[in-house]
């Protein structure tokens, strides 16, 4: 398997720390990076030797460089320190696991840290053996430094910051504050080998805590665009020679020339081949007399797996909080109407009251008024103002019958008509199927949810926000990964979250002698839906 790391990675270290220096020698560069820092300070002069005083953008400026370089050097003594105190620990030979190692010298290595890149030395124990063998470094394995050969501290700031610009955004973005970044391969790399721990994350993360009486679910779904098989086709084929020419310009006339034409789209045909993602919002409110306070510990969970996998995640983080099917506790289903949210509702949350957006109904209620008035004309606005008070006051039946007076009275044949019949019929179908659904009076009467704005706005900030741009072209398990990781930095997790990986990855490699690599090359299927969970 190549490397993952960047080759450049082995020559960004500065050349003062290339050397190997002891511990004394390292404490002694620290003391005189720092008093010149001081002196510096003081004098605030221009250091060209002109005896200029600097001002403070030329001082703040010039005292970023001198901070780094300490830092970089701290780092260095640290590491130091702590192979000296591994050295002292470990015994020229040692079994693990039934495999014998012998100390052999040490091996230097570069480390890209948030200072820049440092090298460090640390011991190397080689397997005994007659066979291919392979040894380990007690220092990199007790420190929990990975195969990266990156902190993980600057990858879990690159993949935050992944989680809301794009790789290449955060690639230049991170070299605003950084002296050296990672590759934006790197990043996407690393946040590939994050979103393989969301599960387990969402899986053991502890309920919150102080929550209300009352949970609010709302589910709702967004497409993201995906790549087409032939647009997989040529980003995995062999690379063309890029195209020689006089100027940008020309070189661009030479590309285009190579590109087959692409088919005029038909009507209705879409362009970025949608899939869809499916988002769930959940909090809690808190009884305060007649009113519910909230939301409380809002909660977000994003997935392309089926729209099932989402109620079956819900259904465990509810059971988690304490709204078990059993508890007797008020639990609201908020949907737009989808029937498959509809279905799951019933099969997850068979305790929940199951609301449908008010604005959704309006909608409906909007597009039958435009069979019945003229559109935007000020009959059709009263007639819509009518029906929502009818709406708001639990008066659904007289809603249907004003729908089926007004169907039954428009003719079977003239112009227009049958298009007209059949936006009443659609809608007076939708409404029946969900008469029960729509107890608005009764929802404001005890302060409940009607609509599903929450998880309407989330859907944009979630999903559209970060992964439905122009020109993005996702594929699937890729994504998820991105959308995962966004949820738990929404969530205000993602210390935890990396708190995580660090302890399992450091935990892996003293159980098997090794570093373990946190960057993956390919993304982790999309999850499967839970057996258990309804």
């Amino acid at each position: 398997m190549s490397t993952i790391t960047p080759l450049s990675l082995g020559r960004k270290s500065n050349s003062e720390e290339q050397e190997r220096r002891s511990v004394e020698k390292l404490e002694r560069a620290v003391m005189e990076q720092a008093r010149a820092i001081v002196t510096f300070a003081r004098k605030a002069v221009d250091e060209s030797g002109d005896g200029k005083e600097v001002t403070f953008k030329a001082f703040e400026n010039l005292l970023i460089a001198k901070v780094f370089a300490l830092g970089r050097t701290v780092v260095m003594l640290f590491l130091a320190a702590a192979e000296e105190r591994e050295v002292e620990r470990r015994v020229e030979r040692l079994e693990r696991g039934g495999r014998v190692f012998r100390r052999a010298p040490a091996q230097g290595r570069n480390l890209e840290t948030w200072f820049g890149v440092v090298r460090y030395w640390r011991t190397y124990m080689r397997e005994v053996t007659d066979k291919a063998s392979r040894g380990f470094h007690p220092l990199d394995v007790s420190l929990g430094l990975t195969a990266d050969r990156i902190s993980i501290t600057v990858l879990a700031v690159a993949i935050r910051l992944a989680t809301k610009l794009s790789f290449s955004e955060t690639h230049s973005t991170l070299g605003w504050f950084l002296p050296v970044v990672p590759s934006t391969e790197v990043i996407e790399q690393a946040t590939l080998g994050f979103g393989r721990h969301t599960a387990e994350w969402f899986a053991s993360a502890p309920a919150p805590e102080h929550d209300g009486e009352v949970l609010i679910l709302m589910v709702d779904s967004k497409c993201a665009p995906t790549a087409t098989d032939e647009e997989l086709k040529r980003r995995r084929g062999k690379r063309k020679k890029r195209p020689t020419g006089r100027s940008p310009r020309h070189r661009g006339r030479k590309r285009r020339k190579r590109y087959s034409k692409k088919p005029r789209r038909k009507k209705g045909d879409k362009s970025k081949n949608g899939r869809m993602a499916t988002l769930v919002v959940m909090y809690t409110l808190r009884r305060s007399g007649k009113y519910l306070l909230g939301p409380i510990n809002r909660w977000v969970y994003a997935s392309f797996a089926p729209k099932k996998h989402a109620f079956a995640i819900a259904r465990r983080e509810a059971n988690k909080r304490g709204f078990t099917p059993e508890s007797g506790k008020l639990v609201q289903l908020v949907t737009d109407g989808d029937n498959d949210l509809d279905r799951y509702g019933r099969d997850y949350f068979p305790e929940a009251l199951h609301t449908i957006d008010v604005m959704h109904v309006i909608e409906k209620l909007w597009s039958a008024g435009e069979c019945i008035h003229r559109e935007a004309s000020k009959e059709l606005r009263a007639w819509v103002d009518k029906q929502k008070d009818r709406l708001y006051r639990g008066k659904v039946h007289l809603i249907l019958t004003e729908l089926q007076r007004r169907l039954d009275a428009t003719p079977k044949t003239g112009p227009g008509n049958k298009g007209k019949r059949k936006r009443l019929e659609d809608v007076l179908r939708y409404l029946k199927k969900r008469v029960d659904k729509m107890n608005y009076d009764e929802l404001i009467a005890k302060d409940l949810e009607i609509g599903s704005g929450a998880v309407e706005g989330a859907v944009k900030y979630v999903i559209a926000k970060r992964c439905d741009h122009g020109g993005m072209r996702w594929i699937r398990e890729r994504a998820e990964a991105v959308l995962q990781l966004r949820c738990i930095e929404i969530n205000g997790d993602w210390d935890r979250f990396v708190q995580l990986i660090h302890d399992k990855t450091r935990q892996r490699g003293l159980e098997r002698g090794k570093r373990i690599r946190i960057q993956q090359r390919e993304p982790a299927p999309l999850p499967e839906i839970l057996q258990d969970a309804a």
